[in-house]
């Protein structure tokens, strides 16, 4: 494990893995339902991320039953609409990996709804990474067509949060 009173240069010149940041991270992909998480420090770089198969495990139960196969029909329209939407136009994208809030504390009216003008700079929501708030902000002035995310949900680096006309 690192010395934590090492220089920056000295854990450069010989990186090693602190297996407790590993089991961190670890922790917060479970917690959060996150697929991946990458920190890096200096020359070192952490990636944690879930195997495929321990996802697909999961999703076959519901295949099994025959009123799922309708309902997955559903979501692939769905996954459709936010798509579709951006023609009319543009969605603002999670520029990180975290936990979105869409008011800024619990009980709390939302920082934007459906039909709110919005003007550049202003909070739209909140993604919260490695327990930090980052407020996000609307990347330009418009109306919000489209709020593609719930409360509390995951999300990852690019993944659309709401549609701005």
């Amino acid at each position: 494990m690192p010395d934590p009173k090492a220089t920056d240069a000295q854990i450069e010149a010989d990186p090693v893995i602190d297996t407790r940041l590993v089991r961190k991270l670890a922790g917060i992909l479970t917690a959060t339902g996150l697929t991946e998480i990458e920190v890096e420090q200096g020359a070192l770089r952490i990636r944690v991320a879930r195997q495929a198969s321990q996802i697909t495990m999961a999703a076959p139960l519901p295949v099994a039953h025959a009123p799922a196969h309708v309902a997955a029909a559903a979501p692939v329209a769905a996954a459709d609409a936010p798509a579709a939407a951006p023609a009319r136009g543009e969605p603002v994208k999670s520029p990180m990996v975290g936990t979105t809030y869409l008011s800024p504390q619990p009980g709390a009216e939302p920082f934007v709804k459906v039909g709110d003008k919005v003007t550049a700079g202003q909070t739209i929501l909140i993604v919260e990474a490695m327990k930090t708030m980052n407020p996000i902000p609307a990347p330009r002035s418009g109306t919000v067509l489209q709020v593609l995310v719930t409360d509390g949900q995951p999300v990852e680096f690019g993944e659309p949060l709401l549609v701005l006309e």
